[in-house]
Order: structure tokens, then sequence, then C-alpha cells
């Protein structure tokens, strides 16, 4: 005691005599959860000093999920793609994989995310500008051609109309004579926080609930090697949320969920294996990781304390990470490539278990080629080339990750007891909560940024007047034209009669409780077209519209 008594004398001696003489940057800004970043960590900042951190692999899982991270193997590269017709990104598809992408990541249009076909009225001018527009079942049959489902691992960022886009997948694999148990992979299917944060929906907030526990349900028993949600916190970061926000209302989404299926009488044990999370990878690489091991540690607690998991593999936070698509800028883009060297790193180091690495013209236009192998070599470096991957959790014990890990744990359980009081997750979303907070930590952050108190390189300070341009892709107008005739063509020549009955079901069953995936799959074999499907379920669901906050 008097050895440990005289090691934190000799530190607040020290630092008292270094910051007598040494002034600090004036521009310094809160991050995490209010608190202001000390100049130096010491063992006394550890918030819970006797708390065991465990080993990788073990509970809690602080360090990493399995014993031997990296040493055992590497996380899964994957590059998010998706633009025009099913043919360009099919070809983009093949350019990642032949240059060492492990896995696919398929980013849809805007008319896809929001269940409308291409051929709507509100799709015109749209249609695979910023992803890859889906209609029917022949859509994924060509967005997957020549690639083997049950080698790679395929990932499909869409919400609202997940269970259609499941069912599209299943059939399309199952008519190649690939059936579903082998498929792996994961479709995001978190509704909540399209309310919270990324605002494409199509139905109200309960029903849409519903399809999300259908899918969960229907997936535990039928695609055991399917990841049915991913619970993603990444746009909730995008929209402007603190890192303590992204980790709060992220996990409490998850909660949700779980709790969902629990009151449908699942086996806690049975589901949660296969949820998955995605997580945004900032710019401030400390908090990132932190973020990130108290996530781990947090569901670990939860899911053993509260659900009553017992399997280790219920335990365990499995995670996606992309880097920060916010922090890309316009201005001087080639310096996106630091930016996104250094988030990868974050999310390296935090432990994640797949990653997309964002590309330099973001900001700009869709990926071109070139952009993409850099984002790509980026991953490739750190995997080979930086020796990160070489120890495990290299970060731990370290007084500063320590200190911000039990930081924003602190912060979000104190955000957990705020939205239990507001009568759980769906009622606070429905009362603005998530959405307000996120609106004032976004406007605090453009505070930061507008008076200079926050640098951003090329934005407000070390600009450029170097105005070369860069070479960028542009989505040719006549695919519009292309997908339109598609779809016409597939309306005009299937079985109206089995159209007609199939979705005649489909609605007969949303009027009850029952399972509606089985339902779904069968429309997507009379190739009923996405948004006809979306249709039909709003005569029964109705739709939704949110109430703006100020």
């Amino acid at each position: 005691m008097a050895v440990e008594f005289e090691a934190r004398r000799r530190a607040h001696q020290w630092m008292e005599e270094v910051y007598a003489e040494t002034p600090e940057r004036e521009a310094t800004f809160t991050t995490i959860s209010g608190q202001e970043i000390k100049p130096l960590y010491t063992e006394e900042d550890r918030a819970d000093s006797e708390r065991d951190l465990g080993y990788p692999g073990s509970y809690p899982y602080t360090r990493g999920v399995y014993p031997s991270m990296y040493r055992g193997r590497l996380w899964t590269m994957r590059q998010f793609a998706g633009f025009g017709t099913a043919e360009e990104t099919n070809e983009r598809f093949h350019y990642l994989l032949d240059r060492g992408n492990k896995g696919l990541s398929t980013a849809f249009d805007m008319p896809t995310l929001m269940g409308l076909d291409s051929d709507h009225g509100r799709s015109l001018g749209e249609v695979g500008v910023e992803g890859v527009a889906i209609d029917t079942v022949d859509d994924v049959e060509t967005l997957f051609a020549g690639i083997p489902l049950d080698e790679v691992t395929t990932s499909m960022t869409i919400n609202a109309p997940a269970a259609i886009m499941l069912a599209f997948y299943v059939v399309a694999a199952d008519e190649q004579g690939m059936p579903a148990e082998r498929l792996g992979g994961t479709i995001q299917t978190d509704i909540l926080k399209e309310y919270i944060a990324q605002k494409e929906w199509c139905f109200p907030i309960e029903p849409a609930m519903r399809l999300v526990g259908d899918m969960i349900e229907w997936s535990s028993q039928q695609m055991p090697r399917w990841h049915p949600i991913s619970i993603s916190g990444y746009h909730i970061r995008e929209a402007g949320s603190t890192a303590a926000q992204e980790l709060a209302f992220t996990l409490k989404d998850g909660f949700t969920y779980v709790e969902q299926a629990i009151e449908r009488g699942l086996d806690v044990d049975d589901f949660a294996p296969r949820l998955s999370f995605f997580f945004n990878a900032h710019i401030d690489f400390f908090e990132e990781i932190s973020k990130y091991r108290a996530a781990r540690r947090i569901w670990a607690r939860e899911m053993r304390d509260t659900y009553g998991a017992t399997r280790p593999e219920s335990l365990r936070m499995r995670f996606h990470t992309q880097t920060a698509g916010v922090s890309l800028t316009a201005q001087q883009p080639l310096v996106n490539i630091v930016r996104t060297t250094i988030e990868a790193l974050a999310g390296v180091i935090g432990g994640t278990q797949s990653l997309h690495t964002n590309s330099y013209d973001e900001a700009l236009a869709l990926p071109t080629e070139e952009a993409v192998q850099i984002a790509l070599r980026t991953q490739q470096v750190i995997a080979h080339e930086s020796g990160v991957a070489n120890t495990i959790d290299p970060l731990g014990g370290s007084y500063f990750v320590e200190s911000l890990t039990d930081e924003l744990e602190r912060a979000a359980y104190e955000y957990f007891a705020r939205i239990d009081e507001l009568g759980g997750m769906v009622d606070a979303v429905k009362r603005n909560f998530p959405q307000r907070e996120i609106a004032d930590a976004a406007f605090t952050y453009q505070q930061e940024v507008d008076s200079g108190k926050r640098i951003v390189v090329g934005v407000n300070d070390y600009r450029s007047d170097d105005g070369a341009e860069l070479p960028i892709l542009k989505i040719d107008k006549a695919l519009e034209r292309k997908q339109v005739g598609r779809v016409e063509a597939t309306k005009a020549r299937r079985d109206s009669a089995e159209v007609e009955r199939t979705l005649a079901e489909l609605r007969a069953a949303a009027a009850t409780d029952a399972n509606l995936m089985p339902l779904i799959i069968d429309c997507a074999r009379a190739r009923v077209s996405e948004g006809e499907m979306i249709a039909s379920l709003q005569q029964v669901f109705g739709t939704y519209s949110e109430a703006p906050i100020f």
C-alpha cells in the first residue's frame, strides 16, 4: 500500500511540475460524455481498478471474442458495392474478389431501400444511382452470377424490405441448387435505427418490428449460418451522434430485439448466437477502440445476467466495422486515405470481425475502381505489414484506453436508464428521444467546426487552392431505362394468377400473427416484385410519417 501511495504521489508531483512550465495547446474540446480528455492517465483513472478484464475469448470479452483473435484468423475484408443494374454490380463483385476481397457487401439504391420498384413514379431519377436496383428474384440471380454463394459470405444493407430481399436471396440460391442452410452472411434488418437515424421505412413501428421477429425466428430454424439482423450503430453515428450515443442506442436496440424474440417464446440461446452488430469507425482513434471494448463487455453482461443466456456464443458480440463516411471531405479528397487508414486501424485494434474501408472519392461520387482498390489495399497493408495483428488486444491495460472504456460504459448505462424511464426503446423512438439527442450532438459538432475549435484538415484549416478534379464514376442514365424495362418484362411474362394468389395469402397472413417469411418466399418464387409485396402489406399494416423535431 505504501508503494502504491508513493507512486501516486510521484505522478501528481510530476504533473504539477511539468504543467507549471509547459503551456497546453489552446484548442481542446470534450469528446466523451462531456468529459474533457486529461493530459495524462494513471492507475487512478480506472473507474473500477478491481475489475477483471479477463482474457480474449472469455467472459466478459472486453479483450476480444476469440482466444486467438487475428493470430488464428484475420478479419473478413469487405468492400461495399452497388450501382446501376445487377450486371454492373456483379462486375464490381468479381473485380473485388479477384483482388483479395473475402466477403461481399451489397449497397442497394434508394427506391429498393424504400420498397419501391424501379418503374414506380417516385423512383424516377434515383434508379441505380447510389446503389444497385433490385426489383425481383431475377435481379438477385444476375447480381450473384458466377459467384459460389457457399464459399463467400454476403452482407446486404437493407432494412424495411429486408424480409423480401432475404426471400429473393434464398430463392435465387435454391434455384441454383444451393439450399438455405448452406448460405452464410448477414442482412441488416435493423428497423429501429431507421426511425432513429437513416429514415428509410415502409410501415409503422409495430408491424415493422413484427417482421424483424419473423426473420429472426425463421432464420434460426432454417439458416444456421445466417445472421438475420445486424444491429447497426453505423447510421446513428453518421447522423451526427457521439460515440457514447452510438454505443448506447445500438445496444438498447439490440436488447429490444432480444426481448421481442423471448416474448415470442424463443430460447435466447437458440437465436442470440446469430445476432451481429455493425459499428462506425470514426476518426478519434482511442475513443473508437474503447467503444468496441465497452460494447463487448456490456453485451456479455446483459445477455448473461438480464436475459439468462448461457452459451458462450450468445455472449460474444461479433461485429462488422465500416470507416466513417461522414468524416470524408470533398476538399483535398486524397487526404481521406489517411483518415480511412486511421479509422480502419481503430477497428482492427478494437477487435472487429469484418471491416469495410471507404474509398477516398466517396464524398464526391460512387467510388472508382482505383479508389476501391486503394481502400482494400489499406486493409491488406494493416493485416500483413503493420504488425498489429501479431498480438491480441495490444492496448489492453492501457490506463487511457481502460479509463475511456469505463467512461463509455458508464455513459451507456446512463442512457439505458433514461430510455427505460420513457417505457423502452420503441416508446423512446416514438417520443423522438434518441433523434433529439443526435440532433443536439450534430449541432454541437458543427459549432466546433465552424468556430475553429475542432480542426478538419482541408476544410477549416490547412486549406489548399488546388482545384484539380478527380475522375469520378458517373451512372449512365440509360441504365434506369434498362432496369425499368427489365422489371416490366418480368411482370409481363410471369403467371399473373399465381401472383394474385400468393399476394392474397400474404395479406391474409399479415392480418394474423403467423410468421410471414414462408409467404414472402412463395411470392418471390412467383416473381412478385418487392414493390408489389410492400404495397400489399401496407394495405394491412398502414404507412408511417415521422413527427418532425426542431
